[in-house]
């Protein structure tokens, strides 16, 4: 790439002699034909609508910001663009072709596979930088972006880094998406822990049919002034000399400093906010001229010296060539629609030793702690962080405790309260080589995640063809006991559930915790871990048995295999999980030899041949979960088993959960009555076993 040849001096001259140095009047020439090459893209995609009619932006002018960056990313580097950048992927050294068979949603799109949209792009070319997947929520991909450069922050305080590199991360966003919470989540974060990244926000006034003014007080430099660390930039992102000044300076600041820049370049919109919402069913004749009068192909021609008839002909010839391939290009093949949902897992069986002797008792939660120690002390590039798991405290269960003692700050360290921003980032560090444990500190907070969970996390690997599954591993104690109210107590899997390309466990006993951990950290899938705060201590009456021998430090418990915890020859079986594993027990006291207890242990991937086995062996099934039961996974659960196991059945697939109910009320004795005990358990059982 041109960039590559481009001279030191030149790249710290100032403005004033560029104008008479060869080497930057060839660069000129090299952005000029790029910029053409996107200008033509984006004209043969308006002429060929009914053949490109998936849905698309192009880079209209905003060519010279995306051209500026573009060339001066190294291969070493991460960069985030938004769906505006295809100018940005053309200078990164991306083929008009290639962006063209994701435009046209083809088999041979190396991105996607024809699962994605046209310049939301995934990359691991050597010759180029990092690009992990890339969502189209906008302002989303700054989170993960910023978890990014504090993946190269610690790989880098670690020692994991080549120091000669020092990378940098370019988050590129429009300006419409800087007003999410998000993005100041992750502007906060960057500044406070200083990272290595550019934020990049091209500001062409419109957020679709809102106007700035419409949408916001400031401007996106106006609002970095109020981020204190945070350096900035003003640009007029539609002249190529200013906008490579700009983002030279940027570059070498964080390269230099390893801290976070923002740039604001203001760049004209000359072409549709995207194929499907024309410009001239909102915007004014008035403010089209207008933004006419700034087009960056024009501004450059202008100060050009050279053939440039010559660069302009022979990129329209070369945009309509590729285009020609391109639609000739062959479909997906249908079969290929389920491949990459998840990347495969090493954990392929039970291994290690569960029970050793001499072994010692531990709680669930000293269990999952003992477990985070070993995994980090033999994986360096593993780290913990959340709210409230540093030093000072260890966790409010106290499930990371001495862990900041043992491996220093700059692994276990605490959060701001931003669940976003604890999720979405690992999706960045992951992409970078770290293997990041987080943790949410009660079930009922994790929704403020679930953006970043649903729209980065959970379709990564699947959007990215396999490429960038997220390695991440999410604590999330859930429960309710003891009156822990409304905001303390709930239980979450079945909204977890409903999302797909996540695994979730939900052990009920220390020993499965401690495997599950395990199996969770080394799957290279993300990988939920409900943990009920009620079994943490076995305090909960009828819990003594959640205390087990500590498995070794080399258990490795697989998901999708439950686990007959109670055997019977004849009578019913309960399936249940959780805390609904000691109330079945203590209910089954109650029917010597009758009642069969699966515990499923994970609910994601599920035994599903172990329920269904269990159930044709009894014919009389009682699906048991401390959730509200309308609606839930137990009763999704109960109609797969009916299905499954109709001709077996000598009664209904039976239910119980909690009542329907808002939430958990606060009052103990509200609280007992909302919730499964045994004393209701014992009832069902009784009634199914007589039909």
């Amino acid at each position: 790439m041109l960039k590559d040849n481009i001279s030191a001096s030149t790249l710290k001259a100032t403005i004033t002699h560029r104008e008479l140095d060869p080497d930057f009047q060839a660069l000129q020439l090299q952005a000029y034909r790029i910029m053409c090459l996107a200008r033509n893209m984006a004209a043969k995609y308006e002429a060929n609508r009914a053949i490109c009619k998936y849905v698309h932006s192009t880079s209209a002018g905003h060519e010279a910001i995306q051209v500026a960056a573009g060339l001066q990313m190294l291969p070493s580097d991460y960069v985030s663009p938004y769906y505006r950048d295809d100018c940005m992927m053309l200078a990164m050294g991306f083929t008009p072709y290639t962006l063209m068979l994701q435009l046209l949603a083809k088999g041979e799109d190396v991105f996607s596979g024809g699962r994605s949209y046209y310049c939301h792009p995934c990359s691991r070319d050597a010759d180029k930088p990092v690009i992990p997947h890339q969502s189209s929520a906008t302002g989303m991909q700054v989170i993960p972006a910023t978890g990014m450069a504090q993946g190269l922050q610690y790989l880098e305080n670690a020692g994991l880094a080549d120091d000669a590199l020092r990378p940098v991360v370019l988050c590129s966003l429009g300006d419409g998406s800087v007003t999410e919470g998000e993005v100041s989540e992750a502007l906060q974060f960057a500044v406070l822990k200083k990272l290595p990244i550019i934020y990049l926000v091209q500001d062409n006034d419109w957020g679709i049919s809102v106007s700035a003014a419409e949408a916001r007080a400031m401007d996106a430099y106006e609002y970095a002034a109020g981020f204190k660390g945070l350096e900035r930039i003003r640009v007029d992102g539609s002249d190529f000399e200013a906008a490579w000044h700009a983002m030279g300076s940027a570059i070498r600041y964080v390269r230099a400093e390893r801290a976070p820049i923002l740039v604001h370049a203001t760049v004209p919109l000359l072409g549709h906010h995207t194929s499907g919402v024309r410009k001239e069913w909102y915007r004014t004749e008035e403010d089209l001229q207008k933004h006419a009068a700034r087009d960056p192909l024009v501004l450059l021609k202008n100060r050009l010296h050279g053939d440039v008839n010559k660069i302009e002909e022979e990129a329209a010839a070369e945009i309509d060539l590729a285009f020609e391939m391109a639609c000739v290009s062959p479909d997906p093949e249908p079969a290929t629609v389920k491949d990459h949902v998840f990347a495969p897992t090493p954990v392929k069986a039970e291994t290690g030793t569960r029970v050793p002797e001499n072994g010692a008792k531990v709680v669930m939660v000293d269990a999952a702690l003992h477990a985070i120690e070993e995994i980090m002390q033999q994986y360096p590039e593993s780290i913990l962080f959340g709210q409230d798991v540093g030093r000072r405290l260890g966790g409010v269960f106290r499930e990371a405790a001495t862990l900041a003692e043992k491996f220093g700050d700059h692994r276990v360290y605490n959060t701001a309260i931003q669940e976003a921003y604890i999720i979405g980032s690992t999706a960045g560090l992951s992409a970078v080589g770290v293997k990041p444990i987080v943790e949410v500190q009660f079930g009922d907070y994790i929704y403020p995640g679930f953006n970043q969970l649903v729209s980065e996390i959970s379709k990564s690997c699947y959007l990215s063809a396999g490429k960038f599954p997220v390695q991440t591993l999410i604590r999330v104690p859930v429960g309710a006991y003891g009156g822990g109210g409304p905001y303390h107590s709930g239980c979450v899997e079945t909204t977890l559930l409903s999302i797909k390309g996540i695994k979730i466990a939900y052990p009920s006993n220390a020993a499965d915790l401690k495997g599950l951990m395990k199996a969770a950290f080394l799957d290279p899938n993300p990988v939920v871990m409900l943990e009920h705060k009620g079994l943490y201590w076995s305090k909960v009456p009828g819990t003594l048995e959640a205390m087990t021998i500590e498995p070794a430090a080399d258990y490795i418990l697989p998901f999708g295999k439950g686990r007959i915890i109670q055997e019977a020859a004849e009578g019913m079986c309960i399936i249940t999980y959780g805390m609904g594993v000691y109330w079945a027990k203590a209910a089954a006291a109650n029917f010597p030899g009758r009642v069969e207890i699966v515990d499923l242990r994970s609910l994601y991937p599920l035994d599903e041949a172990l329920v269904f086995d269990t159930v044709r062996k009894h014919g009389k099934c009682l699906v048991l979960t401390e959730e509200q039961l309308n609606n839930s996974f137990a009763q999704s659960l109960a109609a797969r088993i009916s299905e499954a196991c109709f001709r077996f059945l000598d009664a209904p697939v039976q239910t119980m959960g909690a009542m329907d109910l808002p939430a958990v009320p606060l009052n103990t004795a509200l609280e007992k009555e909302m919730l499964p005990n045994a004393e209701k358990v014992t009832e069902k059982i009784r009634k199914l076993l007589a039909y």
